[in-house]
């Protein structure tokens, strides 16, 4: 029942606020939704109803046997609670921001909160499909109509990238489901297709390609800093914080057990293209004049080591992978508060009219600080355990993709510290002159993030609890 309504209430909410026709009414509704769903994921992640009330399975389309199968693991409870989280600090964080259509707007957002909790609680392939396309749908009109300037191409380059992936994933499944024997599309029955060398080779790259450009990883990534610019911040906050996380999870999900041959074959390959893709995101994200351009090509970094550190196929850097999914999300997520409420009051984002905002606004400063800290992994912040596990499990596949992929870090703290150093401090520009401090809500969310930051930084312990059990199902099938 807990996994039905972490569908249910947003989907619910979604369509209540679309026909608001204050925008005040609009906002309220989907914060009191969001903060909802919020309650409802922490009952399924301490199964506060019982373990039992985490799963729900009926008849869907009973003619090809796909059912609507949804539960909670601990790599989905972990997901939807990022999920649930994410959203009111969204909607929080910008409640003071205007948008035309506020009910269409809010009403979008929710859908594509509905489409990413199907997502991560589905177990039928065919509903995690129908989940995966119904995100899509939202953040493109999202990103099309509450967009920058050139929202429009960029929108449509978005659309292209996915759509081609959805198509190839569609393909994929219908492939397995033919080589199935029991002709389901149940995730345990995926678990059991046999297929020859050359067939599990095939439909891995099918999967991986769809995989890939949602995460995005190398080459397939170009779609991300522009979409990122140009997409309002609100939707950007989602797009970094939650949804690259599906191609992520659906690779541990979904390919590494079903094609555990083709995974340890192909291996070397994708660990080099997420190597190349941490070092060359690093340095472009070095000469980034935009805010939130640096904060776009900061996130392939993560992900491409988190891809690296799934396909290393140790269990150290997968529950590491798993962990900084949650850690990445919260992170990247204050990082874009800081950047709108930036580009709200003084209406630009490139460093070279930024500076001195620390004289200006010293709470702001300090809470960047923290939050940007945690984006390099500092120790004690929550981001630590989770490189330091992804590393390690990267080093014990082979230690000098261990060492140059460590070249990363150097080049975050490069960037990061440019970052703040450009945007807070030093003397103030024509436009900072009259920079104030942020609201209170602004504020009040960001100290949320911190304290997130911080007490998963020094006990990351339920974290590590939580994650075993998705580990040991990605990992049993590798030889």
């Amino acid at each position: 029942m807990i996994a039905l309504l972490l569908i249910l209430i947003p989907l619910a909410g979604g369509l209540l606020t679309f026909f608001t026709k204050s925008e005040r009414d609009a906002k309220s509704l989907s914060l009191f939704t969001a903060i909802i769903t919020l309650a409802v994921a922490f009952a399924g992640v301490y199964d506060l109803l019982g373990v039992e009330k985490n799963t729900f399975n009926t008849s869907w389309l009973s003619f090809i046997g796909a059912r609507f199968s949804i539960g909670l693991d601990g790599m989905g409870k972990m997901l939807c609670l990022l999920t649930a989280i994410a959203f009111p600090l969204v909607f929080g964080a910008v409640y003071d921001n205007t948008y035309k259509k506020a009910g269409t707007f809010y009403g979008l957002m929710l859908l594509m909160q509905t489409g990413l909790m199907g997502v991560f609680l589905a177990t039928d392939m065919l509903l995690f499909y129908f989940f995966w396309e119904i995100v899509l749908i939202p953040a493109y009109f999202l990103c099309s109509g509450w967009g920058g300037e050139k929202r429009i191409a960029v929108t449509f380059k978005f659309f292209v990238y996915t759509f081609l992936g959805s198509l190839l994933m569609l393909v994929g499944i219908l492939y397995l489901y033919y080589k199935n024997p029991e002709h389901s599309f149940a995730l345990q029955s995926f678990y059991k297709i046999r297929l020859s060398a050359g067939e599990e080779n095939f439909a891995f790259w099918l999967f991986f390609i769809a995989f890939a450009i949602k995460m995005p990883i190398f080459p397939f990534h170009t779609w991300q800093p522009d979409t990122y610019e140009q997409a309002p911040t609100a939707v950007t906050m989602i797009l970094s914080g939650v949804m690259v996380k599906m191609g992520i999870f659906a690779v541990i999900r979904w390919l590494v057990p079903v094609f555990p041959n083709a995974t340890v074959h192909f291996s070397s390959l994708i660990i080099i293209l997420s190597v190349t893709g941490m070092l060359y995101a690093s340095l472009i994200a070095i000469r980034q004049d935009d805010l939130k351009r640096l904060i776009a090509y900061s996130s392939i970094a993560h992900i491409g080591l988190m891809c690296a550190a799934i396909f290393s196929n140790q269990q150290v850097g997968m529950q590491g992978v798993i962990i900084q999914m949650f850690n990445h999300g919260v992170n990247v997520i204050g990082l874009w508060i800081v950047a709108d409420a930036i580009e709200t009051q003084l209406g630009t984002r490139k460093f070279s009219e930024l500076g001195g905002l620390a004289q200006k606004a010293p709470a702001l400063a300090v809470l960047l600080v923290v939050m940007a800290l945690a984006n390099i992994a500092l120790p004690l912040t929550n981001a630590f355990v989770g490189e330091f596990m992804m590393f390690n499990g990267l080093f014990r596949y082979n230690i000098w993709m261990a060492a140059i992929s460590g070249v990363s870090i150097i080049l975050a703290a490069v960037y990061t510290l440019n970052m703040i150093q450009k945007t807070f401090y030093g003397n103030t520009s024509i436009v900072t002159d009259g920079a104030v401090e942020v609201s209170n809500g602004v504020k009040i969310m960001l100290v949320i993030l911190v304290i997130v930051v911080i007490v998963l930084g020094v006990y990351p312990q339920p974290m590590l609890q939580l994650t075993n059990d998705a580990v040991q199902a990605a990992l049993a099938g590798l030889k």
